[in-house]
């Protein structure tokens, strides 16, 4: 078995698709497109991304903190119990997991260990193909 393999049958969860996809797509700054659809984890995944880039890691940690939490939430609307898989292949689940490979990345870099390690097999645990696409691929 490989990690993100579903051992325990928990179907695995699927978002709807998120209206902040298409205005990201179409070049709206992730900022405008965070305050017009708070909900979205891609809209903050983005903008925890663009920070991380920049080197600015405490903006990146509260970005994808927020886009996790709210992930969270959709998740559970979706019918998520706390396991499972959350699949890259769907792709309006992919905002989750990069807002989670991302606050992995801004914990580490602000230190917090526990976190960034949980947060890392979190998106290990949830699909093995984020893993991967995401670098958190076990080695």
């Amino acid at each position: 078995m490989m990690p993100g393999d579903n051992l325990l049958g928990v179907p695995a969860t699927e978002l709807p698709p998120d209206p902040a996809a298409a205005k990201l797509e179409e070049g709206v700054a992730a900022d405008q497109v965070a305050a017009a659809y708070p909900a979205s984890s891609l809209a903050w995944a983005t903008l925890a991304e663009d920070a991380l880039a920049d080197n600015r890691t405490v903006e990146a940690y509260a970005y994808a903190r927020t886009g996790y939490h709210r992930g969270l939430d959709a998740l559970r609307r979706a019918g998520w119990r706390g396991q499972g898989p959350v699949p890259w292949e769907h792709e309006p689940n992919r905002g989750f997991l990069r807002a989670l490979a991302a606050l992995s990345r801004a914990a580490g870099a602000i230190g917090e260990t526990e976190e960034e390690q949980r947060t890392a097999q979190f998106v290990r645990d949830s699909s093995a193909t984020a893993a991967r696409e995401l670098g958190f691929a076990a080695g």
